[in-house]
């Protein structure tokens, strides 16, 4: 069965506050965008990869695309008009070559996911159908209805942060996402595609992830970017986590 990275890029990057997409900032001399895309062409069990991306930036993404021989790739297309519409753009256009296949579900601005994370991700939705990358929560989680009080303390040891790839066989995610739109086209209330299973009653697989698998959303996570890519050894720059848990 085909394993497919679908990368959606089609956000503005409003709350950035640049005057391009966030996904088009250089990084260590190559776009954001680029530095994910590698992650997938690199890796030995990805097959192919479809990028839903901001309409007017496509041209331009072609051409870093056969500049840095990006293979995998085999469509890019416009962007829905929120994130799970563009979710289903491309989910629809896989569909049109294959009736099945694991999907991968990843943000553009996401270029820190480690190949082992990749590997778990495509062997949990071969084995289980589903895979949800996360990492457990370091820090007191609180609850708060009003933003002003705490409403209430969960036990860390249970809760976890959800990212990204989310990993999914294709029929399975597609037909969730049709149905879903009958009623609710717009996707209100539904952040991903883990929070589109649930809502079905379909309960995800956990996979865990690498700390530092940040999503670029703010200028804050631009310089930890800047910061995580330019170390010279990056799997030592990760262990530096690992030793402040002993």
């Amino acid at each position: 069965m085909k394993k497919i990275a679908i990368i959606f890029a089609g956000g503005t990057g409003q709350r950035m506050g640049a005057e391009i997409p966030k996904q088009f900032l250089k990084v260590s001399g190559k776009e954001i965008i680029l530095h994910t895309l590698e992650l997938f062409e690199n890796h030995k069990l990805v097959d192919e990869i479809y990028v839903v991306c901001i309409e007017s930036w496509i041209p331009y993404l072609r051409e870093l695309i056969g500049k840095f021989g990006v293979d995998k790739v085999m469509d890019i297309v416009p962007g829905g008009k929120t994130g799970q519409d563009s979710i289903f753009i491309g989910l629809t256009e896989v569909k049109k070559r294959y009736d099945d296949a694991i999907v991968l579900i990843h943000d553009g601005v996401r270029p820190l996911v480690t190949e082992e994370t990749i590997t778990k991700c495509i062997r949990s939705a071969e084995e289980f159908g589903t895979a949800i990358t996360a990492t457990r929560c370091f820090e007191t989680p609180l609850i708060s209805s009003d933003g002003q009080t705490v409403g209430d303390m969960p036990d860390r040891r249970m809760v976890y942060t959800a990212q990204a790839p989310q990993c999914f066989s294709l029929d399975l995610l597609y037909r969730l996402h049709v149905k879903e739109r009958q009623t609710n086209p717009d996707y209100e209330g539904i952040v991903d595609s883990c929070g589109l299973m649930f809502k079905h009653g379909v309960y995800c697989h956990l996979i865990e992830g690498n700390r530092g698998n940040i999503k670029v959303t703010s200028p804050e996570d631009f310089c930890t970017l800047i910061g995580n890519l330019n170390a010279k050894d990056y799997a030592e720059f990760l262990s530096l986590g690992n030793e402040t848990k002993k």
